[in-house]
């Protein structure tokens, strides 16, 4: 990856860290779920509203660094209006690039946004971060009754 790349993607990063998207507890939520990263302390609060298998609102609250800040801003983002198999897809695409298994430039662009993550697969401790938010959704969309924790 190119600097200037970098550089678009660590502003990206920061911007959602610093105003993060849906950052918000929905009362009326029917799908929630906590998730917990112990070893750098990020934690999660996770709400949506789940219709006719579909994502009709989602918001989230908790604390993090600005990798698992970001990843969660830009997820909550993305998968507004998706259905619950576009969601898990979408899970799977994303797991793969930052643990390094999505290598194709073309299958990362077609990412979109997510594709500001791809750096993060040079940093294995930074995955956990970058992942904690997507886990935690799908414990969601399943109504798991459990903290959701990076190292399980």
């Amino acid at each position: 990856m190119d600097t200037e790349l970098r550089e678009l993607y660590q502003q990206v990063i920061l911007d959602h860290n610093k105003s993060p998207r849906n950052f918000k507890k929905l009362e009326n939520a029917n799908h929630i779920a906590e998730g917990y990263n112990p070893l750098c302390g990020d934690k999660i609060n996770l709400y949506l509203i789940v219709e006719d298998d579909i994502v009709k609102d989602i918001g989230f609250q908790g604390s993090g660094c600005a990798i698992s800040k970001a990843s969660a801003s830009l997820m909550s983002s993305i998968v507004k209006g998706k259905t619950k198999k576009e969601v898990e897809k979408l899970f799977s695409k994303f797991h793969d690039l930052v643990t390094g298994k999505l290598n194709n430039e073309a299958d990362i662009e077609a990412l979109g946004k997510l594709a500001v993550f791809a750096g993060v697969r040079d940093f294995p401790a930074r995955v956990k971060c970058a992942s904690l938010a997507w886990h935690t959704l799908i414990s969601a969309l399943k109504d798991e009754q459990h903290v959701v924790s990076t190292e399980d």
